[in-house]
């Protein structure tokens, strides 16, 4: 991983699979994520940790218990610790994450969603 400047945009056009968090960067204990999202995700919690998603362009659905949040461009939502939640992108979503190391995507459900932080190709 390098220390160097990163372009949001260019981070974003490198990934080519949906719900593949790639690591941006990082701050302290946490990765700051980019990802690209369509369709829909899976129902899990994160027992740990808030989870931060930072829509850049799209619209994006958190589904929750009680009630959706809807989130487009530049907007900004934190799904508390233990809450469970499952994202739905009906078209296109590209958004950073912003949790704890080690963080898995898929809670505590795993499943065939889960998938691995990869890391960015160096430009």
């Amino acid at each position: 991983m390098s220390d160097s400047v990163h372009n949001l945009d260019d981070a974003i056009a490198s990934i080519a699979e949906h719900w593949q968090p790639h690591r941006l960067t990082s701050v302290n204990d946490y990765d700051v994520k980019v990802v690209k999202l369509l369709g829909e995700f899976v129902w899990h919690t994160h027992p740990e940790t808030d989870e931060l998603f930072l829509v850049l362009s799209g619209r994006l659905t958190i589904q929750l218990r009680d009630g959706d949040v809807h989130l487009g461009p530049n907007d900004v939502f934190v799904v508390p610790r233990g809450v469970e939640h499952c994202p739905l992108a009906e078209e296109e979503v590209r958004a950073v994450l912003f949790e704890p190391k080690g963080t898995v995507n898929t809670g505590d459900v795993g499943g065939e969603r889960t998938s691995q932080l990869r890391e960015l190709p160096d430009a």
